[in-house]
């Protein structure tokens, strides 16, 4: 009896100190608040702060593309206390590009949840005698090197996405890099330029105002926000895609009963509709994926444009 009462008294604190969370969790967004990115953290920080019992804290370390929150993260404690939000950007496109980054994207962290994917938008000001993306490519073939495309800077993934639809379709853009969405999208509206390839929160406005003509999205499948409007794979250019992925990541070496909770609770979290209907608000179409899938998708997505950075002849910094 003796023997049974200590092992249910050394089970229970046992239990008691491996039960998590117990603590507030600091889940850092590596860019400035009020961005979909950040919005959309937010959300999903919200819905499981109701669900742990713990207050989820979105700490805002913009800078350097979002590498410089996410190499807080490589470094943290390995206890399931701080979580970083990474995108594509962060987990493929900068450790390519920088070979001095300071975080290794699969060594240093483990994959808990993909949030989903935003798909990039294709759009042209309506002067431009193109409705679809065949005759804008009909177009560019008729004025080579004189149409200019924008994106939001050199090695974005809008960028590369721009040169892999020139690779694709055999025409001569000229590439304009941005520091953002709005001056870009204020000089398409103006006619200075002739395609933008955004994410498509910064231009679905003036879509539907008509100010701007969509012609596709870049993702696999057709968007939630946009049915009418083809996928770049429709238009005519089967495979073609490109997509800004956002997901969580706990360092490596967290135990594996917390990633095991935290599975399971995104999982549960990302089925909830109010918070999907509030990724699609941001441009993100929901979309889980185990771990496993997670860490394949990272993968695939850097051999694939790893190719592509070599094709334009970008240099590592």
């Amino acid at each position: 009896m003796v023997f049974a009462a200590l092992a249910v008294v050394a089970g229970g604190a046992f239990a008691a100190e491996t039960a998590y969370p117990v603590r507030p969790i600091r889940f850092v967004v590596p860019f400035p608040p009020g961005t979909s990115t950040d919005v959309a953290a937010r959300f999903v920080a919200q819905r499981l702060t109701e669900r742990f019992g713990q207050q989820i804290v979105v700490d805002n370390r913009a800078g350097a593309s979002g590498t410089i929150g996410v190499a807080i993260v490589a470094q943290a404690a390995p206890n399931g206390y701080t979580w970083a939000l990474g995108t594509t950007t962060t987990h493929v496109l900068a450790p390519i590009l920088n070979a001095k980054l300071g975080y290794d994207p699969v060594r240093d962290f483990t994959p808990v949840a993909l949030l989903g994917d935003a798909a990039y938008f294709l759009t042209t000001h309506p002067g431009i005698p193109a409705t679809t993306v065949q005759e804008f490519v009909a177009h560019a073939r008729a004025n080579p090197g004189k149409l200019h495309y924008a994106s939001v800077g050199n090695a974005s993934l809008g960028h590369l996405t721009g040169e892999l639809l020139k690779k694709a379709a055999g025409i001569d853009m000229v590439h304009v890099p941005y520091k953002g969405s709005t001056l870009s999208t204020i000089d398409l509206m103006a006619g200075r330029i002739q395609l933008q390839i955004t994410t498509i929160p910064a231009s679905l406005p003036h879509v539907r105002s008509g100010k701007l003509r969509a012609l596709a999205v870049t993702s696999r499948e057709r968007v939630s926000t946009l049915r009418e409007t083809p996928t770049v794979a429709e238009s005519g250019f089967p495979g073609f895609h490109a997509a800004l992925w956002m997901g969580v990541f706990v360092p490596a070496r967290t135990d594996a009963a917390v990633t095991a909770v935290l599975d399971r609770e995104f999982s549960a979290t990302l089925g909830a509709p109010a918070l999907r209907e509030a990724l699609v608000d941001q441009g993100f179409e929901p979309g889980k994926l185990s771990p496993a899938a997670f860490s394949t998708l990272i993968r695939e997505d850097t051999a694939r444009w790893r190719k592509v950075i070599s094709e334009v002849g970008i240099q590592p910094e």
